[in-house]
């Protein structure tokens, strides 16, 4: 369901309003809904073996089946009642996301990160604050220039119906923090009195409760489905310890950022992902957990990144050969395979072997229960860990150290000012601050740095790569990217140019004539 790229989809997701509602209805009439609905269709089931039993023997009484029709049906009409106002209840605070800008080239299912294009992607996004704060998928954005958001036009039940204020307004948006780890983004648009689907961390997801998705697959705008809850906590990849809710809620490309809600228009998640081998839903889509986002929001909102913790300890499953093979009490959970040298969990008396039984007081049954405990502990606060050593019990307190996220590339900056210097072929920007802790080993002061290349035709080969600091250009130093563009805007054809550039620490020359 990863909809940034063109050559993985074909539209993006919004949400249109759905039909707006006079009342909203509590949970607990939905849930009797619901309740009422499980007997209505074991009415008809019923109804059906008698239909079925009538007609193999003429003289039994069909008037049973006739009984039934009635109130079967009314269950059935209160059931629709009802999952029309969940989704007119959510609607409202789902938004389309057009993003304009540029992502790696894809070259038969292979990407290349040093060469990009021009893309346009299309996503969805959710409302959590009236203020215009909207969270969405990490890839929706990525590589964005220009982001609008297009809130969603509810039909009305007559033309001369009055719209709410912000129908269908498109709003500029700006990224406030991206955290690629947990695929999240923060937006903002200048906007208030917004609709909203508000954040909550307790509200409990049960496999096999209904859920639904709102997003536009395909293009196809204000599309809701329905499916239940397959897994609570589902891990797609054995080596990565990020879990999320499972559905069968049909997700296609498009859906991305969306949210997937409750019966009680509680956000479960923000849909994110899905397995399939032909391109299209399998009944295999994932969303990012609710905790996860409310965490991701605070943190992004607060700081512009993600602050987690670190306790200087490397966990890993136990499968039954590895507790067999070091003769551990249990065959299942997580173990201490490792401690970073003077680390908290060190200092505080925990060994390898250990197996961990909880994290704050919370189980941790396995190693990504594990994980997610460490994610969402605050980084202010001491951590309790409570360990089976041998057959001992034991609890200990840790003060955990704040671990940053890396950004590596280029394209991980946040809000990362780029120019296109067409002529040259290359995305330039200032050397400053916020780019120079990704360049290891920088010797210059100033320059302009390579963040990518685009690729076409008649492109001069002028030697340049991603992350090249350009220092000079024919002996004259560069202070900024709009000093190159005029100096490169002044070179005519046949030309011969000199770069002076810094690459990985060391000087060298570039030289190439112009086309």
């Amino acid at each position: 369901m990863r909809d940034v790229l063109p050559s993985e989809i074909q539209a993006g997701p919004s949400g249109t309003l759905a039909r707006t509602q006079t009342h909203v209805v509590c949970a607990n009439f939905l849930m009797t809904t619901l309740q009422r609905m499980k007997f209505g269709i074991a009415c008809l089931l019923l109804a059906t073996s008698a239909y079925a039993q009538t007609a193999l023997r003429p003289f039994a009484d069909a008037a049973t089946v006739r009984l039934n029709a009635p109130r079967s049906a009314t269950l059935l009409r209160d059931l629709d009642s009802s999952l029309e106002q969940v989704v007119a209840k959510v609607s409202p605070a789902v938004v389309q996301i057009v993003v304009t800008g540029y992502g790696p080239l894809e070259d038969h299912g292979h990407s290349d990160t040093a060469r990009i294009v021009r893309q346009h992607a299309l996503g969805a996004g959710v409302i959590v604050d009236p203020d215009g704060y909207i969270i969405t998928n990490a890839h929706v954005v990525q590589g964005a220039q220009r982001i609008r958001v297009i809130l969603p036009s509810p039909p009305a039940d007559s033309p001369l119906d009055i719209q709410p204020i912000h129908a269908g307004q498109i709003l500029d948006a700006k990224v406030l923090g991206t955290h690629k780890q947990s695929d999240l983004a923060l937006l903002k648009v200048e906007a208030t009195h917004l609709p909203t689907v508000p954040l909550r961390d307790d509200a409990r997801v049960r496999q096999g409760e209904l859920v639904f998705a709102i997003g536009s697959p395909e293009g196809l705008r204000n599309s809701v489905t329905m499916g239940v809850v397959s897994s609570v906590a589902r891990q797609t990849d054995p080596d990565d310890p990020r879990v999320y809710i499972q559905t069968d809620a049909a997700l296609n490309p498009g859906n991305s950022g969306g949210p997937l809600v409750d019966i009680d228009g509680n956000l479960v998640g923000i849909n994110t992902l899905m397995l399939s081998e032909g391109g299209g839903s399998e009944g295999l889509g994932f969303a990012i957990p609710a905790a996860i986002v409310n965490f991701d929001y605070q943190n992004l909102r607060k700081y512009g990144h993600v602050e987690r913790v670190a306790i200087g300890a490397r966990m890993q499953n136990i499968t039954p050969t590895l507790a067999a093979g070091l003769g551990l009490a249990r065959s299942w959970g997580a173990i201490v395979s490792d401690m970073e040298d003077g680390g908290s969990a060190e200092a505080a008396g925990l060994q390898i072997n250990d197996i961990v039984l909880a994290i704050d007081d919370r189980p941790v049954p396995s190693l990504p229960d594990l994980m997610a405990a460490l994610y969402l502990h605050p980084a202010d606060k001491i951590l309790k860990i409570d360990v089976l050593r041998g057959t001992s019990r034991m609890s200990f307190n840790l003060s955990v150290k704040v671990y940053h996220e890396n950004v590596d590339e280029l394209s991980d900056i946040p809000d990362l000012q780029k120019s296109l210097v067409r002529r040259l072929s290359v995305f330039v920007t200032d050397l400053d601050d916020k780019v120079r802790p990704v360049l290891q080993d920088t010797r210059s002061d100033s320059g302009v740095v390579v963040v990518a290349q685009t690729a076409g035709p008649n492109v001069v080969d002028t030697g340049l790569e991603t992350g090249d600091i350009i220092r000079a250009i024919d002996r004259t130093p560069l202070q900024s990217t709009s000093q190159l563009q005029t100096m490169v805007r002044n070179l005519k054809s046949g030309d011969s140019v000199v770069l002076q550039v810094e690459r990985k620490g060391k000087l060298q020359y570039l030289a190439f004539e112009m086309d």
